[in-house]
């Protein structure tokens, strides 16, 4: 008796460097980035506006840092492409400053080592990528970053910096066997046909991609380009951006659960990031080291206290080892408190411009994506 084939479809979005939301991240963290490169021990909460030719930062910092934050803007805008004044949204677009120091209640609990602020967090890691990511959410960082490799290398002359991709993955019992849908959202010049820009998608984007991966295209009907037929104007012209809106682009895909916080903008001492980092390389290693396929790891901390309040370990019945082995595994492989992660993974560093693009996960330079050897 043949077995059962159970099918479901999963889709997983991601976003160009130069979406909207994407351009407050790249901000956010580009300040992260300057404040730490001077001082170790700063801290930030950076929110970033934009929006039609305006460029406005929000927040509270506390530093010994002295930087110029027009300047650094205004040269993340310039790094992302956006240099023409007539899309609505440049390197001359209005910037205002309002952040503001740290509040001494919050400054507080940090001073004694202790979670910048409640929340709960999550990480995950399943054998489906080389990188120990679902491959969804893997395909699509995959298709934007390649968007903005063609557009940077003038592959693609009639790109503009902004995009989307989207891509539906088949699985059968629980492995993905066929794409199923592509979408593909680009910004691009008025002289190029809605024909021409689906044709050099399909062939200078989604082919070399699938094929990377091991997978042919959907049949045509199931690929979308332009769903409207055209856009011209990319950017915050069309649409405003916000600092930490792109949470599930940023982890997972969906695919797996995410915590309550966003990252960008944020110094280690903010569990929300840190927290997030640790339970991935929970994970990660669980996977990597055999003790199971599939792993999501959940944190929780309380603003003040150094240790968390809930560490959990779910292998979705794919574990290898006993749920002990499991717990004593994560124990050896990091201290969970505030300043155990901050120390492990080395994150009073500038390593945070490179997170806000392409999600924060499966990137293999990045100190929470290190696989260590079973001890």
């Amino acid at each position: 008796m043949s077995k059962k084939v159970t099918v479901k479809l999963f889709t997983s979005e991601s976003v160009c460097a130069g979406h909207p939301d994407k351009i407050a991240d790249a901000i956010s963290d580009a300040i992260v980035d300057a404040l730490l490169a001077q001082d170790p021990y700063s801290r930030a909460g950076v929110e970033t506006v934009v929006g039609a030719n305006q460029i406005a930062l929000f927040g509270e910092i506390k530093t010994k840092a002295k930087v110029d934050f027009e300047e650094i803007v205004r040269k993340k805008i310039e790094e992302l492409g956006y240099t023409n004044p007539a899309w609505g949204f440049s390197v001359e677009s209005t910037f205002t400053n309002n952040l503001h120091q740290q509040s001494p209640e919050i400054a507080l609990g940090v001073d004694r080592d202790g979670a910048g602020d409640q929340g709960m967090m999550f990480g995950f890691a399943c054998k489906e990528t080389p990188e120990l990511m679902p491959l969804p959410i893997a395909l699509a960082h995959a298709l934007v970053r390649r968007i903005d490799e063609a557009r940077e290398k003038g592959e693609l002359a009639w790109l503009r910096p902004d995009g989307k991709a989207q891509v539906t993955v088949r699985y059968e019992n629980d492995k993905p066997v066929a794409i199923e849908k592509l979408v593909a959202a680009v910004a691009h010049d008025e002289k190029t046909s809605a024909a021409e820009v689906r044709e050099d998608v399909v062939n200078h984007i989604f082919t070399p991609i699938l094929k990377k991966y091991g997978f042919d295209l959907p049949k045509d009907e199931d690929i979308v380009v332009n769903g409207t037929g055209l856009w011209h104007i990319p950017g915050p012209e069309s649409d405003a951006g916000l600092t930490g809106r792109k949470i599930v682009v940023d982890t997972y895909g969906g695919y797996a659960r995410v915590g309550g916080g966003a990252f960008s903008g944020k110094d280690p001492s903010k569990v929300d990031r840190s927290g997030a980092y640790a339970a991935r390389y929970i994970a990660k290693n669980i996977v990597a080291n055999g003790l199971a396929d599939k792993c999501e790891v959940g944190l929780a901390y309380v603003i003040g206290h150094p240790k968390p309040l809930m560490q959990t370990i779910e292998t979705f019945g794919t574990a290898k080892v006993s749920e002990a082995e499991l717990y004593a595994f994560k124990d050896k492989l990091i201290d969970t408190s505030v300043k155990g992660i901050i120390e492990t993974l080395d994150l009073r560093r500038p390593i945070y411009s490179q997170t806000s693009a392409y999600g924060h996960f499966g990137k293999s330079n990045l100190p929470w994506e290190k696989a260590v050897s079973r001890f």
